[in-house]
């Protein structure tokens, strides 16, 4: 019985200690919880998965009878970003979509530029098509190059 009873309480003791050294770094740091946590995986993964922003507006011009849609992604990182996979679905519309810009790899998923590099801070990629609703492009992957 004595050693399940040391074993909970050098647990205890650890996780105390832990805890200690944990609160002894934040009181010593100026920086808010969650922009050392921003910085944290920043710094883990070069990006954080929003700095692929991607923006999409009604243009107001209608083709075949379907409203057309702009689209902008933008990587507000500060690595460049390449192979960006979006999910799309096989990117329907009734007007040619520019493939430079953007071309389904497969029933689901798009790639930008060809697998090139978006520019860091600002690199865009826009591109427009025409459907009867607008469709979702959520990030499904992304390189950084730092």
């Amino acid at each position: 019985m004595a050693e399940p009873t040391t074993a909970l309480l050098l647990r205890l003791l650890f996780l105390l200690a832990l805890s200690a050294s944990v609160a002894a770094a934040t009181a010593s740091t100026s920086a808010s919880a969650p922009a050392r946590a921003a910085a944290t995986i920043r710094t883990a993964t070069g990006c954080r998965r929003g700095d692929l922003v991607v923006r999409q507006r009604a243009t107001g011009r209608v083709v075949e009878g379907k409203p057309e849609y702009a689209v902008e992604v933008r990587n507000a990182c500060r690595c460049a970003q390449s192979r960006v996979l979006l999910r799309c679905y096989g990117l329907s519309s009734v007007e040619a979509v520019d493939p430079r810009a953007i071309r389904a790899v497969d029933g689901e998923r798009c790639l930008l530029r060809g697998g090139r590099a978006l520019p860091p801070r600002g690199g865009a990629v826009r591109f427009t098509y025409a459907w009867m609703t607008p469709q979702d492009f959520p990030l499904v992957s992304a390189h950084p190059h730092c």
